[in-house]
């Protein structure tokens, strides 16, 4: 006698979590996300992106608690676009939320961009919601230079995005999948997608400290590599023909 196959609900959205020596943090992040999401069919993907701590360990660990977590882990440390790119390859779902592991976003207001991105008078092209820190929590020379750089960046590529630097974002995956990817290619999602003819809005998000651990970023570093982003970014925007969407005859 055959038993009865259930088949799996295929999850409607999935949380991507690049982690890089993020371990005293996961626990927390995770069940604020489960907590958030209640009631949906979600999946949190999480890539360890070769970490020096046990933050491989720990991801494992916590499937037991939370079976609609899926642990990637990357052999060598390729940084935060390379895992995002990773994860949202392996979902699953139609709908990607982004998020940073150090704590710093809040997952109680996934629902809330989700909601924006699916509300029913939508533009047809609307492929992102974007996070827009409305209160940021962090030292007085990190909110400068992120102020400059955001002026900086919306002055050159016109994306009209007053925080790129926000990890919480909501977004379709095939519109990801078909931006051109390169490092660090996290910052100039906006920028991106418009490129290829899609919509993105924004809205105010809570942002707090950060749990454990310490910032994988230095203001000298991303000024360094901003530079040539900027250059790259803005050739590739140079070099885009759109054809106004097409028809099969």
């Amino acid at each position: 006698m055959s038993k009865t196959v259930i088949p799996e609900i295929a999850p409607e959205i999935a949380v991507v979590l690049p982690a890089y020596n993020e371990s005293g943090n996961l626990g927390p992040l995770i069940a604020e996300i489960d907590e958030a999401l209640s009631g949906k069919a979600y999946e949190i993907v999480a890539v360890d992106d070769g970490s020096t701590d046990d933050t491989q360990a720990r991801l494992i660990a916590l499937k037991t608690d939370y079976p609609s977590l899926r642990v990637i882990a990357h052999r060598k440390n390729a940084g935060q676009s390379r895992a995002l790119r990773t994860a949202i390859m392996a979902a699953r779902a139609p709908i990607i939320a982004t998020l940073d592991s150090d704590g710093q976003n809040v997952p109680g207001d996934i629902p809330a961009l989700y909601k924006q991105l699916m509300r029913d008078d939508a533009p047809d092209s609307l492929a992102m919601v974007g996070g827009r820190r409305a209160k940021r929590i962090d030292t007085i020379w990190k909110r400068l230079a992120s102020r400059v750089g955001n002026g900086v960046r919306k002055r050159l590529l016109h994306d009209d995005a007053d925080d790129t630097g926000c990890g919480l974002k909501v977004f379709r995956r095939h519109a990801f999948l078909e931006l051109p990817y390169f490092d660090h290619i996290h910052r100039y999602l906006p920028a991106l997608m418009l490129r290829e003819g899609y919509a993105c809005e924004y809205v105010d998000v809570r942002h707090r400290s950060r749990g454990e651990g310490e910032s994988k970023y230095t203001n000298f570093g991303r000024l360094k590599v901003s530079i040539n982003d900027l250059r790259g970014v803005r050739w590739l925007i140079s070099r885009s023909r759109l054809p106004g969407g097409f028809d099969e005859l």
